[in-house]
């Protein structure tokens, strides 16, 4: 162990946690690190991405597909901040990830040297863990400790270590930690078990609202579900726990979600919340007795106040739940909503169905479908296509990946970039605006260095289009949304992959085959009109709003021939 430098131990106890590639870029404050790494490289692959915003992204999407340890590294400076916005995504997701962030030569730490900055003080909001090394001999046992914390809080860890550090001999033996962490098993009492019961079986419209918790536990889901006769909503986070066309699925909820979904939750008279933490309490029923599930107990109750809370496994504690309780006799409700949700689909079919030009998003997702394979991957980006995506979009057994609680745009790119990485021998297509694209658009070449078979849609309107429509939802003009026009096909082409441009509905399904026929990185771009993502339910004061903003755009221009504002007035009438 003597003659072994230190970075060579820590590569070393990465390996032996499982992590098997890193994201970062190389530079003057971490390249010793990037030597150890470089001698490694066939058991731990280095991915140089263009931006380090990218490899945190990147390491975020790749913790949250597979529970497994993300990693990302940066120089000091500028390069640890750029990490922040990945990071926090990390954070808001509880993703486990751990970033190690070069220092300046420990002698120079805290004289103010070329780029230095106080690491530890600015990640200390983000991470669950941040400690800076003193010495060499501490680095082995601060990284197990990195680690063991990164997936207990299930959040980010933060070494930051000069890099000098790096390159001295290791003289220590013996350490104080090990490289091991063991996952605790909960179980809620059997007394809350038994309230719970209680309580549903009191219940004659009960209703589920599933998240992203209750991915291991699809099929106990839909066995409470039949014998509750409960509707089940999802989460955007839930994306894909059942079908989207599954009979008891009522779709997404809040600004994204479907009519049915909003009048659904508004007519129960018991919720169960199973694996989600959702935000928004003026989509959540006032008054009515509230089961929650979740395997984190801080987050029993934090949202919304429950009458029982089951500290326990999504799997578990639902077939505990399923044994103990009576069947409901009563399906009236269930079959309401699951007729209100026929009509809902058939609805949303044939806007996507439709031939007419200019190209509107749903439109493009009903040819996607075509293309789209069993078991994808689908990255999506934040901002209109959120709404797009998850709204017309169908999953069968398809994954979903987004940014949700930080909802930072540009996270599509990233995200398809770790989900290649983490199958290979799977479809991985990301959908982006053209906003959130551009913000990180450099990074399409990493996937064209690393022959990443992704497959990028943008929906490009030249415009911020969410931030857009949210002026218009405010009674506001609109300023400064416009981007202007950008060919993202020839942008493709440039840096190495295949480019598709679609402005024309003939075109549509024609390129779309073309593109995903190939094996190399594609993007397809795709020229959209600009159209409001207008919520499954309009109320009150979205309305008296969206009608301000009318009054001010006629004043302003004399103009109420716009296309988005009518079909605004068709809904709200």
């Amino acid at each position: 162990m003597a003659d072994k430098r230190t970075g060579q131990v820590l590569v070393d106890l990465l390996i032996d946690w499982g992590v098997d590639h890193v994201y970062g870029l190389p530079g003057d404050s971490i390249n010793e690190l990037i030597d150890d790494l470089r001698k490694r490289q066939e058991e731990i692959k280095f991915f140089q991405v263009r931006h380090e915003e990218t490899g945190a992204l990147a390491a975020a999407s790749y913790a949250k597909l597979t529970g497994k340890l993300g990693v990302c590294l940066s120089i000091a400076g500028p390069g640890g901040i750029h990490l922040l916005n990945g990071l926090y995504d990390a954070k808001s997701d509880s993703a486990p990830v751990l970033a190690i962030v070069g220092q300046v030569n420990s002698e120079q730490v805290g004289t103010g040297a070329f780029q230095e900055i106080d690491l530890v003080k600015m990640f200390d909001d983000v991470a669950v863990y941040c400690e800076r090394a003193q010495t060499e001999s501490q680095l082995p046992d601060l990284l197990n400790q990195a680690i063991r914390e990164a997936y207990t809080h299930k959040g980010v860890s933060v070494l930051v270590v000069p890099d000098d550090l790096f390159s001295k001999k290791h003289q220590q033996d013996v350490y104080l930690t090990s490289s091991d962490y063991y996952r605790p098993q909960i179980s809620p009492k059997n007394n809350h078990i038994e309230e719970a019961v209680n309580l549903l079986e009191k219940s004659e419209k009960p209703l589920i609202l599933a998240g992203q918790g209750a991915a291991n536990a699809k099929a106990e889901l839909v066995t409470f579900a039949e014998k509750l006769k409960s509707p089940i909503i999802l989460s955007l986070l839930g994306k894909g726990v059942l079908p989207d066309h599954h009979p008891y699925c009522l779709g997404q909820h809040g600004q994204i979600g479907t009519k049915p979904a909003y009048h659904a939750m508004k007519e129960c008279d018991a919720l169960i919340l199973i694996g989600t933490q959702f935000p928004y309490r003026d989509f959540l029923p006032d008054n009515v007795p509230a089961v929650q599930i979740d395997n984190q107990p801080d987050h029993l109750g934090k949202y919304y106040p429950i009458s029982v809370g089951l500290a326990g496994d999504a799997k578990e504690t639902l077939e505990l739940l399923t044994d103990q309780i009576k069947e409901n006799q009563n399906d009236e409700y269930l079959i309401k909503y699951q007729e209100k949700m026929k009509r809902w689909s058939i609805a949303m079919q044939e806007e996507k169905r439709s031939t007419e030009e200019p190209l509107h998003a749903p439109q493009v997702m009903y040819h996607l479908e075509d293309v789209m394979k069993p078991s994808a991957i689908v990255s999506a980006d934040v901002g209109n296509v959120t709404v797009w995506v998850s709204r017309y979009l169908p999953f069968v057994d398809q994954s979903f990946l987004i940014s949700g609680w930080l909802a930072t745009m540009g996270s599509g790119l990233p995200g398809a970039i770790a989900a290649q990485i983490a199958y290979p021998d799977r479809q991985v297509i990301g959908i982006s605006g053209d906003g959130g694209f551009s913000m990180v658009m450099q990074d399409f070449s990493t996937a064209v260095k690393y022959q990443l078979p992704i497959k990028m849609i943008i929906l490009n309107n030249s415009k911020i289009g969410m931030i857009k429509y949210e002026q218009e939802q405010m009674g506001h003009l609109n300023y400064k949304t416009d981007l202007g026009e950008m060919d993202f096909a020839k942008f493709a082409e440039s840096c190495g992959g295949e480019g598709y441009r679609i402005d024309s509905y003939d075109d549509l399904s024609i390129k779309l085959k073309q593109a995903f026929l190939s094996d190399k990185p594609a993007i397809i771009d795709v020229v959209i009109e600009d159209k409001a993502p207008l919520p499954g339910h309009i109320d009150y004061q979205s309305a008296v709003n969206f009608s301000k903003y009318i009054v001010k755009n006629f004043f302003e221009s004399g103009d109420l021939d716009i296309p988005d504002v009518k079909e605004s007035i068709k809904r709200l009438t």
